[in-house]
């Protein structure tokens, strides 16, 4: 059941002006867009930063920059579960955007994620201190266990998108075959391990404070 989420649509143009509406002059705002796997947070932030005045300097930091290493993964016998809330260095992500909102260093880095080789990279993104809006996407920003509710404390309001189930599974399984997954080996991690993720990610909607539904 959602709480206290109000609903509102995918249109960047509308999004972007609720952005400037959050805006507290001289002070950095951060917003997060979740969403189980293949809701298409990363194409939404895009089109609301480009739908953003120039004037507002924004910076992306994906929270998949936090995805244990897959050395690291292998060492916990976890590869076949990649993309899992344990799969991730929560603490290590609420530490950085602490870092962010205290806005007290001239430049702070975050990692990125290299969908190509399957591997977070360290210290790929600058966030210089003139940036006033910080986007993070990813689909644990309102779990419960762990470091992930102080994460959560950090950011000024928390986006859920929701995309037809269908639609997501088309989109993970070209997004895996273009990986490098065969067909078959695509449509099993679709169907498998993103959709008992994408179950739990659904469990955490109603504590969104927008719930936006991408049709």
């Amino acid at each position: 059941m959602d709480n206290h989420a109000v609903t509102g649509s995918a249109d960047p143009q509308e999004l972007a002006q609720r952005v400037l509406g959050l805006r507290v002059p001289g002070q950095r705002l951060i917003v997060g867009v979740t969403g189980p796997p293949g809701t298409g947070k990363s194409t939404l932030v895009t089109e609301v930063v480009a739908a953003l005045p120039r004037r507002v300097r924004t910076v992306v930091v994906p929270m998949d920059g936090f995805h244990l290493s897959n050395t690291v993964l292998r060492a916990l016998g976890s590869v076949d579960r990649k993309g899992a809330v344990d799969t991730f260095d929560d603490a290590g992500f609420a530490v950085l955007l602490e870092r962010l909102r205290s806005r007290d260093e001239d430049v702070v880095y975050a990692p990125d994620f290299d969908h190509a080789f399957g591997d977070p990279v360290a210290a790929s993104i600058a966030v210089p201190r003139a940036v006033d809006v910080v986007f993070t996407e990813g689909n644990y920003l309102l779990a419960a266990s762990g470091a992930w509710p102080r994460a959560r404390s950090v950011m000024d309001e928390v986006w859920y998108l929701e995309t037809p189930r269908e639609l997501r599974l088309a989109r993970l399984i070209d997004r895996h075959r273009a990986a490098g997954k065969s067909g078959p080996a695509a449509h099993a991690w679709a169907h498998g391990t993103d959709e008992i993720n994408a179950s739990m990610v659904a469990e955490t909607r109603g504590c969104a404070d927008l719930i936006i539904y991408n049709r």
